[in-house]
């Protein structure tokens, strides 16, 4: 058996249930509370990561400063992360993140364009910031693409590498597979993000431990995009059950989750019915609100566009597809009423 690392994203992944709009009480509460649990990192920022803050795909309450400020601040004993994405953040990002204390950053791309990572990397590397690479939509890529991915990623700096389910598509084999192959390509820390949309993400978090991921993020409540994450206070146990250590303090743990259930979110998320054609589809998780928005306004269903969007292989970054597939469906519901 095996320590397990649990890295928390609820302050950064929950954020696109909430449209980005958490307050600065709401991070400080819910970090402090984190922290006490002995949650080993605790993840900020917008859900889309550094500089992501825009129009496109929705601007934040708070700044980049703002949120780092203040969960640093929290943070007496664990560790502050935070995620980034080439093209939404910049150098600068990263600077204005370490000028502000943080512990592990890391580098998200698109499962098979590692090499955008590089610059980013080699900067971290050079400044002294533990840097992970991550490789997002990962059921678009075989095991041994992945594999081949996460060991540029190793090559470019990083201390850790792994794979998100970005949509919830994975089942626990296709889990085992990616992330053997890739423990077999490096000599560093492999790590799974899961979501929920198929209801497999700890069982898919489970099968990652068990063919050897060391780090594995949870969110509390399950409080991230889509369907959700990894529901933390639930893996948890289910892996110091399973004989794996983690470090954390149950009590504390569920202490700090009954406050992001109260405090940090409407309700729960919940498996609905977009969320499982998201999953099937293989779409990213984030997209569900723009997804949900473009479709009302366009008067399509939205299963409709999340299939649409599947079989275009969109990926994350590119919501502005989403606006042209609901516009390529009302168009096509039109002509077929004016021939019937």
């Amino acid at each position: 058996m095996s320590h397990v690392l649990i890295h928390d994203p609820t302050l950064r992944d929950g954020h696109h249930a909430v449209r980005h709009q958490l307050e600065a009480a709401q991070l400080r509460a819910y970090a402090a509370a984190a922290d006490a649990a002995g949650i080993p990192v605790v993840e900020v920022g917008h859900g889309n990561g550094l500089g992501a803050s825009s129009l496109q795909v929705g601007r934040a309450r708070l700044s980049d400063d703002e949120m780092l400020s203040v969960v640093r601040e929290a943070l007496t004993h664990s560790r502050m992360g935070v995620f980034m994405l080439p093209g939404w953040g910049r150098a600068q990002d990263l600077d204005k993140a370490i000028a502000h204390g943080v512990d592990v950053v890391r580098i998200g791309t698109h499962c098979t364009e590692a090499d955008l990572a590089e610059r980013h990397l080699g900067h971290l590397s050079e400044r002294g910031v533990e840097a992970h690479g991550v490789l997002l939509m990962s059921h678009m890529a075989g095991p041994e693409k992945l594999a081949e991915q996460c060991a540029r990623l190793v090559e470019f700096g990083a201390r850790g590498v792994g794979i998100l389910d970005s949509s919830g598509h994975f089942l626990p084999a296709d889990v085992t597979a990616r992330v053997a192959a890739i423990r077999a390509a490096v000599d560093v820390p492999v790590m799974f993000h899961g979501h929920n949309n198929l209801g497999m993400a700890v069982a898919n978090s489970v099968a990652a431990v068990e063919a050897g991921a060391e780090i594995i993020d949870a969110c509390a409540r399950g409080f991230g995009a889509g369907a959700g994450n990894t529901q933390l206070e639930v893996v948890v146990p289910v892996l110091e059950r399973l004989g794996h250590t983690t470090g954390i303090d149950l009590y504390r743990l569920l202490d700090a989750t009954d406050f992001a259930g109260r405090e940090l979110m409407k309700a729960p998320p919940s498996i609905d019915s977009v969320g499982v054609v998201s999953g099937l589809s293989g779409v990213f998780s984030g997209f569900k609100t723009r997804v949900l928005e473009i479709s009302g306004r366009e008067g399509v269903d939205p299963r409709d566009v999340f299939f649409e969007l599947g079989r275009r292989q969109a990926v994350a970054g590119q919501e502005d597809l989403i606006v042209d597939v609901a516009a390529a469906l009302r168009s096509a519901a039109r002509d077929q009423e004016r021939h019937a």
